[in-house]
């Protein structure tokens, strides 16, 4: 592993030194490491990898960092990140239901796509062929927003039939597939 370790700085310096000609700087207090490995195949290191000497700073390694909102873990596994979305969401989805009341549906749902589906489908394309278990963490956020947008509760009938028919939203391993079929049809 002090192999690896070495040849990292090396890159780094690397980097450092091409940032530095074209007048960039390289911030390595924002700088994260994170070791990985699969659950299955190698032993995923964490905190325990050896940490990094990036200039006059070490970069310590952690079990998970985030990249453009995704958090990635050290075993390679979206739970942190699933977490993470979900906890964002519900808070949101609180803070609306307090002012429910006050608005009309329209309203409701246009907030409700702006700080919660948004959330839903911001890097949803690294969730595919995720686990069923994180993609239902999320379905149950989806099914949350239908609920306050729709003025239903939990338990009320039909509730399922208000998310495909009446709102046109997808479920989320359809919102997936459909983001990945946008991305690639983009791409020709």
């Amino acid at each position: 592993m002090t192999f690896a370790a070495t040849r990292l700085e090396r890159c780094l310096k690397d980097v450092s030194r091409w940032m530095s000609a074209n007048r960039l700087k390289l911030n390595s207090e924002k700088t994260e490491l994170v070791w990985v490995g699969s659950r299955y195949g190698h032993t995923p290191l964490g905190r325990d990898g050896p940490s990094l000497q990036l200039g006059t700073n070490t970069v310590a390694a952690s079990n998970h960092v985030r990249v453009l909102g995704v958090t990635i873990s050290s075993d390679l596994s979206l739970d942190k990140h699933v977490s993470n979305v979900c906890a964002k969401c519900f808070f949101w989805l609180r803070q609306l239901r307090q002012v429910r009341r006050s608005l009309d549906v329209e309203s409701v749902k246009t907030l409700v796509h702006a700080f919660v589906t948004t959330r839903l489908d911001y890097c949803n394309s690294v969730l595919t062929e995720a686990p069923r278990s994180a993609t239902d963490k999320l379905q149950r956020v989806l099914n949350a927003a239908a609920r306050l947008v729709s003025g239903t509760h939990k338990f009320d009938r039909g509730s399922s039939r208000l998310l495909h028919v009446d709102l046109h939203w997808l479920d989320v391993p359809e919102r997936v597939q459909y983001k990945l079929g946008v991305t690639v049809h983009r791409c020709q």
